[in-house]
């Protein structure tokens, strides 16, 4: 039997291969890419794994389909925050954006 802890790690790790995979085939099958991101959300809720924060920005909130740059999302910034517009379903998602404070050494 495989513990709880050993679960969590394959999760991880297959949400991570499904993501990759969804960037490689977007451009073939869009399709099958959001179906990629819906196996990873279902992974991460079942098993209780937090999805990594560089994908959380690759799908969206509402929808939950992949995001690519110029293709399904629109990209600006404005006032020291990073705004999503997802071409899907025309949801916002707002993130704050600022310079990294320089370390004192």
């Amino acid at each position: 039997m495989i513990s709880k802890n050993q679960q969590k790690k394959i999760a991880e790790e297959r949400i991570e291969i499904l993501f990759k995979q969804a960037k490689e085939i977007f451009n073939e099958n869009p399709k099958l890419s959001d179906r990629y991101v819906s196996l990873a959300r279902k992974l991460s809720m079942k098993y209780k794994v937090k999805i990594a924060p560089q994908y959380k920005k690759q799908f969206c909130k509402k929808c939950y389909k992949f995001l690519v740059p110029g293709k399904t999302l629109r990209t600006r910034i404005k006032n020291k925050v990073l705004i999503y517009y997802c071409k899907y379903c025309d949801h916002i998602t707002r993130y704050p954006f600022s310079k990294k404070s320089k370390s004192a050494s």
